[in-house]
């Protein structure tokens, strides 16, 4: 597997699946993409999401039918409680030439990470689909031990180009750059306030 970010705003991704599972995985696209969720129900989850519901039941849908559903699709995601019907659809799929991640039944070629981001970063965590309860733990441990991590990566940036400005030699600022990274204080100061963390950053590393 090669880890990638792929911008998906303008690209079509089906989901078959209305159960809990289809919905945490809608959750991911919606408002991303061009979603498509394809179920006979759905859970009340659904309703906060953005995307084009079409109901049908997928025990009796035919082939002919289900290439209709994913012809135009970028990637196709299979959480449907019977695997016979995931594992139809990811043949479908692959002979398509279509990217699938399944939920439940025969391996696809797209795992779906733990991730976690704020305005400035997204960071995504997998185990290759081994064990998402350890992918979900190290995203936990990260958003638990770095709460202001968003607004350090501001502050940093913020002084990045500040330092452009005030200081030529370049191995000078990162390693300012890096000691404000590793700065308590710093990390402390953004709780409670961005601008005070700012000043005490000026104060100490611009101008001391």
């Amino acid at each position: 597997m090669i880890p990638l970010f792929v911008d998906c705003s303008d690209k079509l991704v089906v989901i078959f699946g209305g159960g809990n599972v289809a919905a945490r995985k809608a959750a991911y696209f919606s408002g991303k993409s061009h979603l498509t969720v394809v179920s006979r129900s759905f859970v009340p989850q659904f309703n906060s999401l953005q995307f084009t519901r079409v109901e049908l039941d997928l025990d009796s849908i035919s082939d002919l039918k289900l290439l209709d559903l994913i012809r135009y699709a970028f990637l196709v995601i299979t959480a449907v409680s019977d695997p016979e019907i995931n594992n139809r659809v990811g043949r479908l799929c692959k002979a398509m030439g279509i990217l699938y991640n399944n939920a439940d039944g025969e391996s696809g070629d797209v795992v779906l990470p733990a991730i976690t981001g704020g305005d400035h970063y997204t960071i995504a965590i997998s185990t290759d689909g081994s064990s998402p309860a350890v992918s979900r733990f190290i995203r936990e441990q990260i958003e638990d031990e770095y709460p202001a991590l968003d607004a350090m990566i501001a502050l940093q940036k913020r002084l990045r180009e500040e330092l452009k400005k005030t200081e030529p030699d370049q191995a000078k600022r990162n390693a300012i750059l890096r000691n404000v990274l590793e700065d308590h204080t710093v990390w402390e100061a953004l709780f409670s306030s961005n601008d005070a963390a700012w000043e005490d950053v000026k104060r100490r590393y611009l101008h001391g």
